[in-house]
């Protein structure tokens, strides 16, 4: 049993802030079908570092996130296409687009016409600063709302300011947030029967990710100082050096502060006025790091984690990517898990991360090729072969 099964989604996403929501909805059970343009589909089908599968419509930026989801390939420009839309909607439970915030209006498929045809349907639409306001029609992708939400004011240090993080966060962080209305909206119309539009903006999903950042501004009246591997919140708490690299530690209370001090040996720090208190050695900071490298250079990392963790101070090794994915507590807890795909081979995908034990997520199915699906889906809303083929003699389909 599934938490979703049942649950029909129609996704008109591209990309990543669209289908990241639609993929842990198809993770959990739920009938994702993806409408994608005859043409060339979801614009991640061409994304990704391995030409051979950009050119089969499998890029990996597409396989990432589109797993256990079907294709149904259909021209919204056309009557007939949003005919069939709309017969598809009367069938629905929820509908997913990341357009702006005009498209599905301009289609004659916004929200105030497709609630008429199931007034129990559930419109989420993903947009980079909201369906309302001065900024409402402007393009965004995730680098743009990075630089104008302060997330790339915070990154970074001295030398290499502003920053913009390594992956699309405010993307992925968007969909996240779009998966969680839909779950509360589905859970409200349990209560009444209602549906509802959902507004969900990039801009507004992630700067509550900074609230601790925000709250040193807003209530404490000072800008971020970007800090570069340092916590603003402790100290020692950052990235230091070791004999053979760096290591993470976080010493974010005083009990850590002095087993550091003894693991290192050099409990004369524990005394010294720059660095007895919290808020000193905050202040201080720059002093004290080095007075740690000293003594962390002589040893490995390794060491090191494993001492300090021993006396539970939360520390860890900086591992390169490849290293991450391949931990032993990865998987162990089975985060990766591996899917055959036609072109690709077998290759692992990331599943649902929050373990339910009642209905887990899990991976049932392969990302889907272009239109994989059309002729189940459509014969599902009662067209026959024949109609079908006429439709993509039209370009319909």
């Amino acid at each position: 049993m599934t938490a979703l099964k049942g649950l029909r989604v129609l996704d008109l996403t591209n990309v990543l802030s669209g289908p990241f929501c639609t993929l842990h909805l198809a993770l959990l059970g739920a009938e994702v079908i993806k409408v994608e343009n005859p043409k060339d589909g979801d614009l991640a089908r061409k994304l990704g570092n391995v030409p051979k599968l950009n050119q089969a419509l499998m890029g990996t930026s597409f396989l990432a996130q589109n797993a256990n989801k079907k294709s149904l390939t259909l021209n919204l420009k056309t009557a007939d296409g949003r005919a069939i839309f709309e017969k598809l909607v009367a069938t629905a439970d929820v509908v997913v687009e990341n357009f702006r915030p005009d498209v599905m209006t301009r289609l004659g498929l916004g929200y105030p016409v497709l609630s008429q045809l199931n007034p129990r349907l559930i419109f989420c639409a993903i947009s980079g600063f909201g369906a309302t306001g001065p900024d409402a029609e402007k393009p965004a992708y995730d680098q743009i709302i990075q630089g104008l939400s302060g997330t790339m004011d915070v990154n970074g240090d001295e030398r290499l300011h502003p920053l913009r993080a390594g992956f699309p966060v405010c993307d992925t962080v968007g969909g996240l947030n779009a998966a969680f209305a839909i779950l509360a909206a589905l859970y409200h119309r349990e209560r009444t029967g209602e549906g509802q539009f959902l507004d969900v903006a990039l801009l507004d999903s992630i700067m509550p990710l900074m609230g601790w950042v925000a709250a040193g501004l807003l209530i404490g009246g000072q800008d971020p100082v970007p800090m570069g591997n340092d916590n603003f919140t402790a100290a020692p708490s950052g990235t230091f050096a070791t004999q053979d690299g760096h290591v993470n530690i976080a010493a974010n209370k005083q009990e850590q502060w002095e087993a550091v001090t003894e693991v290192l040996g050099v409990t004369e720090l524990k005394t010294d006025p720059r660095f007895q208190e919290r808020d000193a050695r905050k202040k201080n900071r720059q002093l004290l790091t080095p007075l740690l490298e000293a003594k962390l250079k002589t040893k490995p990392t390794s060491h090191w984690v494993d001492e300090l963790n021993a006396r539970d101070v939360p520390s860890g090794a900086i591992l390169s990517l490849g290293d991450a994915l391949a931990q032993p507590q990865v998987e162990h807890r089975g985060t990766l898990r591996p899917v055959r795909i036609d072109d690709a081979g077998e290759v692992e995908l990331f599943t649902l991360s929050a373990q339910l034990s009642k209905t887990p997520g899990a991976i049932t199915a392969p990302p889907p090729k272009l239109g994989a699906h059309t002729q189940e889906v459509l014969g599902s809303l009662g067209y026959g072969r024949a109609e079908i083929d006429e439709f993509k003699r039209r370009g319909v389909i």
